[in-house]
């Protein structure tokens, strides 16, 4: 099965599961209640900001409207509070947790760290990203639809590490043939965005609710260019432009437009198998092992609700996006679609992860 079939099929079966009937009714409530959401990254990022959209909707939508606090337990570019949370059995729904791309693939990648099995938690959302990279106003001058004049610019990234959800940027850099040197050990996408903000990076990439939540300013005020979109799956398994940011080229149309910068092969087929598994499923809302079923229908049917108000969609398009969301057998299906990928995909990625940074995943 080819990989835009596989990425088309895992997709379309999670938006199809999104038509099964709301679970029923049960005498959950939460009145009185704090929610505890844990993000597994710094306040300052782009899971932080999808956090904070979702929370007082959550709120609103579950019974006996709970107050839903978002905090935050960053460290090891979130495996140490997936860690933490594999370790959780609250029974009475008052701990949700949120997980990224970057905390996805170092499950893929079965990186050492890892110590928590994303089939023991219980998915109530799942919704969609893009994103956005983007040079600084003086390299952005250079840019001209392709990388052939960004080739000799030797660059400098704010990233999380090379296993996590900046291995897609990373790895479209050195596709397109560009000099990027990574400063590893930031704790989220939005410690990136102050590093760039500073001087410190001249080049950034944020998910969509980072880049309109921060670095659209940058754009708006000539500090930063955009670059290009990781784009968007159509039902066909294509990538094309991302629903959010229809004026900006993705990837491959970039690398299409780049000398030396091939969209098949071996290559290509990585990284786009990678970007299936972190973008159109990207962030996650699970409740904890153990947790009784009336209570993850009480959060399914209140997603469903948040989802279904009549002002969601002018809402999310200008804080997270215009992407899907998916929510009760959809966020199942959905979450199959994020912690997959080829066999030839992960071992692309491993040995290309061993050479240009010696990083060794057994």
């Amino acid at each position: 099965m080819t990989i835009s079939k596989c990425a088309r099929n895992a997709v379309a079966g999670a938006i199809a599961s999104a038509a099964l009937a709301l679970p029923a009714a049960a005498d959950v409530d939460f009145s009185g209640k704090t929610i505890e959401w844990v993000i597994p990254f710094s306040e300052t990022g782009g899971s932080a900001k999808w956090a904070n959209f979702f929370a007082p909707l959550l709120s609103e939508a579950l019974p006996g409207e709970p107050t839903v606090v978002v905090k935050f337990m960053p460290g090891a570019g979130s495996t140490k509070g997936a860690n933490w949370f594999q370790g959780q059995e609250h029974k009475d729904g008052t701990l949700l947790f949120g997980t990224s791309g970057s905390t996805q693939f170092p499950y893929l990648l079965s990186d050492p760290r890892v110590r928590y099995e994303y089939n023991d938690w219980n998915p109530v959302m799942a919704s969609g990203t893009g994103g956005v990279a983007y040079l600084n106003a003086e390299d952005g001058a250079k840019f001209d639809g392709s990388a052939n004049m960004l080739q000799d610019v030797d660059f400098i990234y704010g990233s999380q590490g090379a296993t996590r959800l900046d291995l897609v940027p990373l790895l479209a850099w050195k596709m397109l043939g560009m000099n990027v040197e990574p400063v590893f050990g930031i704790k989220g996408r939005g410690d990136g965005r102050l590093m760039f903000e500073r001087g410190e990076a001249t080049i950034d990439y944020q998910t969509t609710s980072g880049y309109l939540g921060g670095s659209a300013a940058l754009v708006e005020e000539g500090k930063a260019v955009p670059m290009m979109t990781w784009g968007a799956l159509d039902a066909e398994g294509n990538v094309v432009r991302d629903p959010t940011f229809p004026d900006i080229p993705t990837f491959k149309e970039v690398c299409d437009a780049t000398d030396g910068c091939d969209t098949s092969g071996v290559e290509w087929d990585a990284w786009k198998a990678f970007f299936v598994a972190g973008f159109p499923v990207q962030k996650l809302a699970f409740l904890p092992a153990g947790t009784p079923q009336d209570i993850v229908d009480a959060y399914t049917s209140a997603f469903l609700d948040v989802v279904a108000r009549d002002d969601f969609a002018d809402l999310s398009v200008k804080r997270v996006g215009k992407y899907k969301v998916f929510t009760g057998g959809s966020a199942n299906a959905a979450l199959g679609t994020a912690t997959n990928v080829p066999d030839s995909a992960k071992a692309y990625v491993v040995n290309w992860l061993k050479e240009d940074y010696g990083v060794e995943l057994k």
